[in-house]
C-alpha cells in the first residue's frame, strides 16, 4: 500500500487563553498524492486549525498537546526549524483567504512572484519574469506584462486572488492548503476561481487541502471529505459518498440547511436542536470509526 503524502493521526490542541479548552480532539487523516480533501464545518469547529497547525502559524494561544502530522513519512511537529523551512513555501504551500493582506502593498507582483523562484530555484532575474508570466497566463490573467508592473491595490480581489494561486503553484508544490480562498470573493468570481484551482491542481497534480464552511464548494471541488464539529471529526469520506448517503445526523442536517437549487422557493431548514445536543454528547466520547465511509 503506499505511503500517503500527508497522515495526521491523533492531533490534540488547547487554547491556552480559554485555561485549556480543547480545540482539536484526537484528529486523524490522511492525504493521498493528487487528492483534493475538503475540511468543512462552521466557526469554530477547528478546520483552520488544523490547516494552521500544518502550516506551522499556530498563534502562540493554542497549544498542541499530543499527535503527529507526518509530511512524506517525517513529523513536521517535531522535525528541525531547518528541514521545516525548507519544506513550507516549497513542498507545501498556502492560498491565503484574503489576498490583499497576503500581498505587500509597497512592492509590485513582479517582485513578489520572483523573489520565492530566484531564493528556491536559483533562478536568475530573466528566467524568473518568464516564469512569472508564465504562471500569470496559466491562472488566465490578460496581459500579464501589465499585471507584473502593479501594485496590489490597481488589482481586482479577483486577481489578486489569482496572483496568490500563481505563487502557491509557482515552486511546483507537493501539497497546497487552500483556506476559504474564496471567502472575500462575490459568487461569480468565487466560481470562477474554484475552476481556475481544480484546473490547476489536475494539471500540476498536486494534493490540496481545501478548508470551507460551504458544503456546495466541497462538493464541486473535493474528492474527499472530513468534517468536523468542536474539533473533532464526525463524518469523513469520498465526497459523493458523504454528500449521497451521509450517516451522520449532523451531515444530513447541514445538507438540509443548504439551498435547494432545484426548489428555489424552499425555504432554509435549520439544523435541529436534538442533533447539536447530540454533538455535545459526543464530543466527550472517543472517535468511531463507523462513522467513516469506505
Amino acid at each position: 500500500m503506499m505511503t500517503p503524502l500527508l497522515s495526521i493521526s491523533g492531533l490534540s490542541a488547547i487554547s491556552l487563553r480559554e485555561r485549556g479548552a480543547p480545540i482539536l480532539r484526537d484528529v486523524s487523516l490522511s492525504l493521498a498524492r493528487g487528492e483534493v480533501r475538503g475540511l468543512v464545518g462552521e466557526s469554530g469547529a477547528g478546520k483552520s486549525t488544523i490547516a494552521k497547525a500544518l502550516l506551522g502559524i499556530l498563534p502562540g494561544t493554542v497549544k498542541v498537546t499530543a499527535g503527529e502530522i507526518r509530511f512524506e513519512g517525517r513529523d513536521l511537529l517535531t522535525m528541525p526549524q531547518k528541514d521545516f523551512r525548507a519544506i513550507m513555501g516549497s513542498d507545501i504551500a498556502l492560498i491565503p483567504q484574503d489576498p490583499q493582506t497576503a500581498l505587500n502593498p509597497g512592492r509590485r507582483i513582479e517582485a513578489q512572484l520572483t523573489d520565492g523562484l530566484r531564493l528556491r530555484r536559483g533562478m536568475d532575474a530573466k528566467n524568473a519574469r518568464e516564469r512569472a508570466l508564465s504562471l500569470l497566463a496559466e491562472v488566465h490573467i490578460r496581459d500579464p506584462e501589465r499585471v507584473l508592473k502593479a501594485y496590489p491595490h490597481e488589482l481586482s480581489g479577483g486577481m489578486r486572488q489569482r496572483i496568490m494561486i500563481a505563487s502557491a503553484f509557482s515552486l511546483e508544490p507537493k501539497l497546497v492548503v487552500a483556506d476559504e480562498p474564496t471567502t472575500a470573493l462575490d459568487v461569480t468570481v468565487q466560481k470562477q476561481i474554484l475552476r481556475l484551482i481544480r484546473g490547476m491542481q489536475e494539471a500540476h497534480g498536486t494534493a490540496v487541502i481545501f478548508v470551507t464552511h460551504d458544503l456546495g464548494v466541497v462538493a464541486k471541488i473535493c474528492d474527499t471529505v472530513t468534517l468536523l464539529y468542536g474539533g473533532k471529526v464526525i463524518e469523513a469520506g469520498p465526497t459523493a459518498a458523504v454528500l449521497s448517503h451521509p450517516r451522520h445526523a449532523y451531515t444530513r442536517a447541514l445538507i438540509a440547511a443548504g439551498p435547494r437549487y432545484d426548489r428555489p422557493d424552499a425555504g432554509l431548514e435549520p439544523v435541529p436542536q436534538a442533533v447539536f445536543d447530540q454533538l455535545q454528547a459526543e464530543l466527550a466520547m472517543p472517535f468511531s470509526s463507523e462513522m467513516n465511509h469506505g
